[in-house]
């Protein structure tokens, strides 16, 4: 019996310190998955900070365009600041302008209006001093494109008006490329985008303005057109600027607080559940 009681009480005695051992263990487990989590946690909080910035930053930006676009009409920035002419500060600014529109040099680039697929009819408009600015004169259909071509337009050409005339409407930044899936082709005159720099060059122009102007509508140009025999009249059609930009910030940071306090939750279950697992082994 004292054989076996030395036994039982060597073996007890060999238990005391791995019964330190899970405890021991539990406790780095707890620090490392707290660090982790906290990583984790500050990750999702920041980005949530993020996006609520920028989702002021979004809204003071469509503030000032609202303001820009409902203003009087402005003379257009000096050939002296056009380098530095950017589009935070300078596009949808209503401007107005005055020159002799260049027809022979017109230029159609692909659009998508709310009046269908066609063209935007860009023309250049010869300013002081020789230098020159893309006019997006408006939309026309696919079918009136032909007459609106440099190639097939002597005829046409010979009837408008060469004197000088004064052009108001939003200033543009180039859009240099193309569109979707398709690049610009100036050899075979196909334009995707308004890309300001590649069509000046395509058709010659020196000292062009680094923007374009879309067009407003004027009284025999309204925005939605008028229709004669089923056709589309008084083109091409201005005042078709669209103005929209994409704010989704506020949904964002939602989903990154909500990730965030998620991972929290996450934290505080697990913590809860160590805690109980190990109050029921020493139990």
């Amino acid at each position: 019996m004292n054989e076996h009681e030395q036994g039982s009480t060597g073996k007890k005695t060999d238990l005391t310190p791995k019964t330190g051992q899970p405890s021991h263990r539990s406790r780095l487990f707890r620090l490392g998955f707290t660090a982790c989590m906290a990583v984790i946690f500050a990750g999702f909080i920041s980005l949530g900070t993020w996006q609520v910035l920028r989702l002021q930053w979004k809204l003071d930006l469509i503030e000032r365009v609202e303001q820009r676009v409902h203003a009087a009409p402005v003379p257009i920035p000096g050939f002296s600041v056009w380098p530095n002419i950017n589009a935070s500060a300078d596009e949808y600014r209503h401007v107005q302008a005055s020159g002799v529109f260049l027809h022979e040099k017109t230029v159609l680039t692909q659009a998508t209006t709310e009046l269908g697929g066609g063209f935007w009819v860009m023309t250049p408009l010869a300013i002081a001093d020789g230098a020159t600015i893309l006019i997006n004169r408006g939309y026309i259909p696919e079918k009136m494109a032909a007459s609106y071509r440099a190639s097939s337009g002597k005829d046409r050409l010979a009837t408008l008006d060469a004197s000088s005339i004064q052009v108001t409407g939003l200033l543009r930044m180039t859009e240099p490329g193309g569109g979707f899936l398709r690049k610009n082709d100036p050899a075979g005159n196909r334009w995707y985008s308004r890309d300001v720099n590649a069509i000046a060059t395509a058709i010659g122009l020196t000292r062009a303005a680094p923007f374009f102007i879309d067009a407003d509508a004027g009284p025999d140009n309204n925005k939605l057109g008028t229709q004669q025999n089923g056709a589309l009249a008084n083109t091409p059609v201005a005042g078709l600027t669209v103005i929209h930009f994409h704010n989704n910030h506020l949904i964002y940071a939602i989903v990154w607080f909500l990730l965030a306090a998620m991972t929290a939750a996450a934290w505080v279950y697990v913590i809860r559940h160590r805690n109980n697992t190990s109050t029921s082994n020493e139990g």
